[in-house]
Order: structure tokens, then C-alpha cells, then sequence
């Protein structure tokens, strides 16, 4: 068995409460006492139970994160910029998928209360969250990743998707296309229906009509495989189409794919643009231009926020930040 705190204090031959003091107030005990004490954790290997006292006292210094879907590399780097700022400030971070599924979600989220974490960022299937409006009304810190939503009470980290939809669609027309289908996830999925609109709004702006300029392929998730398979669909039946704009770049890959293996050239045939500007992105075979949104950014950003509102809750005002895309033009269009 692990050894404990009695055992600790067996060994250094002090009581319970003065291994505790030296845990946690160590500025109580004296020096050669607290010496004593440390030898004794060193000898046994004692490990301190942190989840205990942080149980006792209310408290946590674990923060829950639920991403869409971590095989899609840009929720790696907002993780990642989300770790590095709770190293920074001594938290823990408990990675969740929900592999955009409202079940997976909504679980993840009770587990996330029963753990007691401090609090909780979150790029929700589903703005309007029933399980989530719960938690934070009970008092759990709640910062949206990657969402806006100005309905919620709570802070949100996103970046202008309607502004990135303008930006390719504008790139698209600039070059010359007049029949764009842009691939998709499901319209119920914000950043989808928000790159949707600057698509069409780039599209009017150019003084063609939307409804017939742009074909819309919805399709159930936001990956590759699935892409694919549609892509070649479309190529098939809609010969007009000479552009796609992809709501990322993982669609915008199977895409690049599927056109390849139709014997269709990329961008003469086909030109593809994707979306957040991955890093397998640039690396492609034919290398893809893309939307890029700064991740890193939104991670320590998102992480910033709701470690300030965990420990000055008293001087916290929600905040939404709202960063800009940047155009990235590559051989693919």
C-alpha cells in the first residue's frame, strides 16, 4: 500500500497535523522540524492525495477542456496554447473529445462537475446547451473555445468566421470562378453556417447570385474520409463547378484526394481552398491554400480567461474576444 500521511509521521516521529502544516503552511513549522518531516516523504515515497484536500477545501486546480475532435490538428495547437498557460499558472488541464456528439458532450460535462474541476472550456457541439447552462448556473467558470455567441453569459475566445468566409470567397472570385461548392459539416455547427454566410456575401459582393453561384454540400462530420467520398459525387454531376471551399482543411484534404484520383488537376481543373491552415496544410501534395486562424492564441487566450475568473471571481468581467483570420494563398488555387 501507498504510504500515507501516519506513516509520515511515524517516521519523523511528529503528529498528523505538523506533516499537514508542512504540506500545506509550511511557514508554521520550524526549519529542523520541516527538515525532519521532508526526509521522512522522501524515505517512504509518500505522494500527497491533492484531490482529497481539494475536496475538503472546495477547490481545484484542474480545468476541464472539450474539444469537437482531436484528430483534426488545430484542436491539438488550442490545446496546446490552453496547456501551456495552465502550466504557467499551476492547473492541471483534463482533455475530453466529444467527437461531435451532443451524448459523448453532455457526459463528459457531467464528469467534469463530479471531478470538481475549477472550470470548464469548451468548443460545444451545440451552443445552446442545456446540460452546459446548468453548470454554469450551479457556479462552474464556463469559457466558450472557438464559439461566440453573444446569448450566453459567460466568456468566449472565436475567431471572425464570417470575415474568413469573405476572405476565401473573394480570393475564389478574384480568380475567376463563378460556380464555388463549398463542403461542409453540419450548418448547426456555428463556424460552419458563419463561413457559409462570408462565402455568399463575397459571392454578392462580386455581383453574382448566391443561389446559383454557390453549392452547398453539407455532409455529417467535418473529416477527410467523408469528404472524399462526397467529392467524388459531386465531380461527377456538377461539371460546372470549377472551386471548393472546405469549412476545414481536413475536408479540403480528401477534396485534394478524390480530385487526384479522378484525373482532375489542382487548381486547373479544381482549385481548393481549405480552412484554419493546419500544418499538414502546407505539406500537401499539391500544398493548400487556406483561412488561417491563430490557435495557439485562442488556447492561452480561452485559458487565461477562465483561470482569471476561478481566482478573482469578485473582479471578473465576461469578455469576448474575437480574433482575425489571414488569407494564405498556396498552389492549390
Amino acid at each position: 500500500m501507498a504510504p500515507s500521511i501516519k506513516d509520515v509521521a511515524v517516521r519523523a516521529g511528529v503528529s498528523i497535523g505538523t506533516v499537514s502544516n508542512v504540506l500545506n503552511r509550511p511557514d508554521k513549522v520550524a526549519e529542523a522540524t520541516r527538515d525532519q518531516v521532508l526526509a521522512a516523504i522522501a524515505e517512504l515515497g509518500f505522494v500527497r492525495n491533492s484531490s482529497a484536500a481539494q475536496l475538503r477545501a472546495g477547490t481545484s486546480r484542474s480545468l476541464g477542456l472539450i474539444v469537437l475532435d482531436m484528430a483534426n490538428p488545430f484542436f491539438h495547437d488550442v490545446a496546446k496554447g490552453v496547456e501551456d498557460i495552465a502550466t504557467e499558472l499551476g492547473y492541471a488541464v483534463v482533455l475530453c473529445n466529444s467527437d461531435e456528439q451532443v451524448t459523448r458532450e453532455d457526459r463528459y460535462l457531467q464528469v467534469l462537475e463530479e471531478q470538481r474541476v475549477r472550470g470548464v472550456l469548451i468548443t460545444p457541439v451545440e451552443v445552446s446547451s442545456e446540460r452546459l447552462d446548468a453548470l454554469r448556473r450551479r457556479g462552474t467558470p464556463t469559457v466558450l473555445v472557438d464559439r461566440h455567441d453573444p446569448r450566453v453569459d459567460c466568456c468566449s475566445v472565436a475567431v471572425d468566421d464570417v470575415a474568413g468566409g469573405e476572405l476565401a470567397g473573394g480570393h475564389l472570385v478574384a480568380k475567376g470562378h463563378r460556380r464555388i461548392a463549398y463542403f461542409t459539416g453540419p450548418l448547426t455547427i456555428r463556424q460552419c453556417a458563419d463561413r457559409l454566410q462570408g462565402l455568399r456575401a463575397a459571392v454578392r459582393d462580386a455581383g453574382l447570385d448566391p443561389d446559383t453561384a454557390v453549392e452547398v454540400v453539407e455532409l455529417p462530420a467535418l473529416k477527410a474520409r467523408i469528404s472524399y467520398e462526397a467529392a467524388r459525387e459531386v465531380f461527377e454531376r456538377a461539371v460546372d463547378v470549377t472551386a471548393a471551399f472546405c469549412a476545414n482543411d481536413l475536408l479540403a484534404l480528401g477534396l485534394l484526394r478524390a480530385a487526384v484520383s479522378t484525373g482532375r488537376r489542382v487548381p486547373d481543373d479544381i482549385a481548393i481552398m481549405g480552412y484554419d491552415d493546419i500544418e499538414f496544410a502546407a505539406d500537401a501534395a499539391v500544398p493548400l491554400s487556406s483561412v488561417r486562424q491563430p490557435t495557439l492564441h485562442i488556447g492561452r487566450s480561452a485559458a487565461g480567461l477562465l483561470v482569471e475568473e476561478c481566482d478573482y471571481p469578485d473582479t471578473h468581467s465576461h469578455q469576448q474576444v474575437m480574433f482575425k483570420p489571414e488569407l494564405v494563398v498556396r498552389e492549390s488555387t
